[in-house]
Formats: C-alpha cells, sequence, structure tokens
C-alpha cells in the first residue's frame, strides 16, 4: 500500500463535501478513541500556562502614613523630590502613587525605607 502523503491527503479533502468531511472526521475520531471535550480541556489548560509571566515593572503605593508622619515626609521628600508642603500634602492622600514603572529592586528598596519611617506601603 502506498504511503499517503500530506498533499495527497489535503487534495482529497478539498474534493470532498462538508458532509463527507464530517462523515470522516467522525469515523477518525470513532477509530482512534478521540474525545472532543478532552481536547477543550487541553488546549484551555494551554492558554493558562503561557499567561504566567514574571512582573518587571511595579507601582510603589502608600496606603497610609501610619503614627509617624515626619519620619514618613522626610522619606517622601528623600525619595521623590519634593519639597515640605508637597511632600506634606502628598501623604494625606490614601492609596498615593510614590513612584510609577519602577524596577523590583528599586520597588523593593523604596517600600522598605517607607515602611521603616512607619508607612503602609503595596507593590503593584
Amino acid at each position: 500500500m502506498a504511503k499517503l502523503t500530506k498533499e495527497v491527503f489535503v487534495s482529497a479533502l478539498k474534493e470532498m463535501s462538508l458532509l463527507e468531511i464530517k462523515e470522516l472526521l467522525d469515523g477518525l475520531k470513532e477509530e482512534f478513541g478521540i474525545d472532543p471535550s478532552s481536547l477543550a480541556v487541553a488546549s484551555a489548560s494551554n492558554t493558562g500556562a503561557d499567561e504566567v509571566e514574571e512582573k518587571t515593572e511595579f507601582t510603589v503605593v502608600m496606603k497610609n502614613f501610619g503614627q509617624n508622619r515626619l519620619a514618613v515626609i522626610k522619606a517622601i521628600r528623600e525619595i521623590t523630590g519634593l519639597g515640605l508642603l508637597d511632600a506634606d500634602k502628598f501623604i494625606k492622600v490614601p492609596d498615593q502613587k510614590v513612584k510609577e514603572n519602577v524596577s523590583k529592586a528599586l520597588a523593593e528598596d523604596i517600600k522598605a525605607k517607607l515602611e521603616q519611617a512607619g508607612a503602609v506601603i503595596e507593590l503593584q
């Protein structure tokens, strides 16, 4: 028996009607025990694995300034370069973004400085 090549198979499919192709698919499913629902589950699980990526840019968000307001103001001035009055206004706003789109190392450093001063920080 001659080996069926991909090109010959595709050209034969082109000549078939939709009903004949459906019958062919049903026959293949029966012959090889293919369950269409298992294929859908397998393809859905593969897409979930592709979405796992390590985040490279972070936003440092100050939830609140805690009990030591002056120390947090000093830290904010050092990190952002704001003046005294601007830093005071800055810390009074809840969920304030301290720095956006920074590396993980820099975000962790900023978080450590502000938490040491008494602020509650979140990395996003």
